[in-house]
């Protein structure tokens, strides 16, 4: 799989799944829980949020649904709490989004857990990636910053929500390659999530976040900053109107993010299919549609065992895409 082809996972993706039995309330045995594998302000915490003020706003849950965060090794905690004392919670959904994937992909979560240690319900939107900077940055669009990582990749401070090898590392990774830079020169700062880095970039302390559009919503009026491209096929609607993407500026590079959720290896099915049919709900009301474009999210549509499927193969794409940037031999 060529690393500029990785375009291909942006088709159809995700919408929601999360299971259930179409109704207009749904009752539920325990408190419903969104677990977000990160500290507040970041991707996790928005995906939790959107469930849980979609669900509450359009009333498809008759408790509301709490928010509780799990950081530590950019969700490995969380996987693995999810295979252990919780793996058949009927009420927990964990977030996750193309990050998880590709961290399964490459291992980070423990070489003895693959896709198919949890159950994929579904994903309630898509994202896609951002080059960003401080709006007092020397870079004033995407060439200049390409540019100045050929003349030197280490006067560039970029900084992202990962280790190396995370998705935030990919997008720099690739970004780097379509300009003819070696990834492996970069010079990478690894934080926790979105928000620490952003946090981070405001206070002078990093050069470049490699982020996601949606995370930059509340920054894009505040004139702290400036993104140079948007890591998407064609340019975005509403706020983001005006972001160029890498490819119309000559860097052939896309990341779309999807934004899902999974739950443990021993939920049931009968509790698994009353989520995936109480998101397949939530997708389709109009309110919805509101809190997830006002969130910077994009619809997407795949649910339970398409879902699943997705994710599996989309796993498997990353291996590949893995060798191909040296990580992985």
């Amino acid at each position: 799989m060529s690393i500029l082809s990785f375009a291909s996972l942006r088709r159809p993706l995700i919408a929601v799944a999360l299971a259930g039995v179409a109704s207009v309330s749904y009752a539920q045995g325990g408190k419903p829980e969104c677990l977000a594998p990160a500290k507040p302000g970041g991707g996790y915490d928005l995906t939790c949020r959107l469930a849980s003020n979609g669900l509450e706003k359009t009333g498809l849950l008759d408790t509301p649904m709490l928010v509780n965060y799990m950081p530590g090794g950019i969700g490995a905690v969380a996987f693995n709490h999810i295979n252990g004392v919780r793996s058949g919670d009927p009420d927990l959904l964990v977030a996750a989004s193309t990050g998880a994937a590709l961290n399964l992909a490459l291992g980070k979560f423990g070489r003895q857990y693959d896709a198919s240690n949890v159950r994929w319900v579904g994903a309630l939107g898509v994202d896609y990636g951002a080059v960003v900077v401080s709006a007092d940055a020397p870079w004033k669009n995407l060439d200049e910053l390409m540019k100045a990582l050929q003349a030197n990749p280490s006067s560039v401070v970029i900084g992202a929500g990962g280790t190396v090898g995370s998705q935030d590392w990919m997008k720099a990774a690739l970004m780097a390659k379509s300009a003819g830079v070696d990834p492996r020169k970069l010079r990478y700062v690894s934080f926790e999530g979105g928000g620490e880095s952003l946090a981070a970039l405001l206070g002078g302390h990093i050069q470049v976040f490699t982020g996601d559009l949606s995370e930059l919503k509340p920054q894009l009026d505040s004139g702290k900053i400036r993104v140079l491209a948007s890591l998407s096929e064609e340019r975005m609607d509403g706020p983001y109107a005006q972001i160029p993407t890498a490819k119309e500026q000559g860097y052939d590079v896309e990341w779309p993010i999807w934004r899902g959720y999974y739950m443990g290896p021993k939920v049931s099915d009968a509790d698994y299919n009353t989520w995936v049919e109480r998101l397949k709900e939530l997708d389709g009301k109009p309110e919805f549609a509101e809190l997830r474009e006002a969130r910077g999210l994009f619809p997407m549509h795949k649910f339970g065992s398409d879902f699943d499927s997705y994710v599996k193969k989309q796993v498997e794409d990353f291996r590949a895409l893995a060798k191909e940037v040296g990580l992985v031999k």
